[in-house]
């Protein structure tokens, strides 16, 4: 079974249903923890009653700086949404770590940003160094990764979209909500992985729900795609791509062949205007809940909450 734990400004802390038991251990860093792994077993076993969850304010198990990194159209509803047809080459981009946040904290919309995105996410937290070469087979998994956590690839699609631009668009800061668990897999969880279950709500209503079976390129092989260039080290992320049901969704394909005739900036000025029209997209004071679970429990990476804020109203 897979062990849940958390990170306050205090430290560390394993989970046991409505408790929490501190950790024994020095470790700073996400990496430092994963290889610390015996002082999370012990706090798991201990007799210890612990403190309520209730009582403590999580920051993201994920720290930083790390490497962040995203697969790109990777659900196939969310590639129907899209307006894809046929085979998808397999895509990624990077993000600033610096658009980790905790996950309660308020995603902060910068105030030129007019058309802000949800994109719930599994989350892969690596275990192991993955050299360049490396190739990962299913089996493999355990040995790479360390364990899973929620996160929610916030987007500005007008900056998206107008500049083709997925790094600056996803990288602002508190674009990037993590938690609230880690939760460290034990070899025999892996293979209830396209069990997980990814449900994302706004102000209650259910926008994104659908399992890991809708996956395009899965753990094991994305990894093998990423090591064709890209090493990566314990404590770094990748994001596995959303599933459909985001905000943005393609044109029809009739109003997409009139679109590539227009002037850049009157096509977009056209696009963003229909958009307008579009109540999906994040505004001040929506709130998003995030939760990624299999139906039996045996990995549940808890409930992400996060508000939406005005950046004019929320300085950092």
């Amino acid at each position: 079974m897979s062990t849940n734990v958390l990170r306050t400004a205090d430290g560390w802390w394993v989970l046991r249903g409505d408790r929490a038991v501190p950790v024994d251990t020095k470790a700073a860093t996400t990496a430092e923890l994963i290889a610390d792994r015996d002082a999370v077993r012990e706090a798991a076993l201990s007799g210890e009653a612990g403190t309520p969850v209730a009582d403590l304010v999580a920051l993201s198990p994920v720290t930083t700086p790390c490497r962040v990194i995203a697969q790109m159209v990777n659900y196939r509803s969310h590639a129907r949404d899209s307006g894809f047809t046929g085979d998808i080459p397999p895509a990624f981009f990077r993000k600033a770590s610096g658009s980790v946040s905790g996950p309660g904290e308020a995603v902060v919309r910068p105030s030129h940003v007019k058309f802000l995105d949800y994109e719930i996410e599994l989350g892969l937290v690596m275990g192991a160094p993955l050299p360049v070469g490396t190739v990962v087979e299913e089996r493999d998994l355990p040995s790479y990764i360390a364990g899973l956590v929620i996160t929610n690839d916030v987007s500005a699609r007008d900056v998206q979209l107008t500049k083709t631009q997925f790094y600056e668009s996803k990288s602002y800061p508190t674009f990037t909500p993590t938690g609230p668990h880690l939760a460290l897999l034990e070899p025999e969880d892996f293979a209830h992985l396209l069990d997980l279950r990814l449900r994302l709500s706004v102000n209650g209503e259910l926008r994104q729900d659908r399992t890991l079976a809708d996956m395009i390129v899965r753990p094991a092989q994305a990894l093998t795609l990423l090591a064709r260039f890209q090493t990566l080290d314990p404590g770094d992320l990748l994001l596995t791509g959303t599933p459909g049901g985001t905000a943005l969704k393609a044109p029809p394909k009739a109003v997409e062949k009139i679109g590539a005739l227009l002037p850049p900036a009157v096509k977009w000025k056209t696009f963003f205007k229909s958009q307008a029209r579009n109540p999906h997209y994040l505004h001040t004071g929506d709130v998003i809940t995030a939760t990624i679970s299999t139906p039996d429990g045996r990995i549940d990476l808890g409930e992400q909450r996060t508000p939406v804020a005005d950046a004019n109203r929320h300085p950092r």
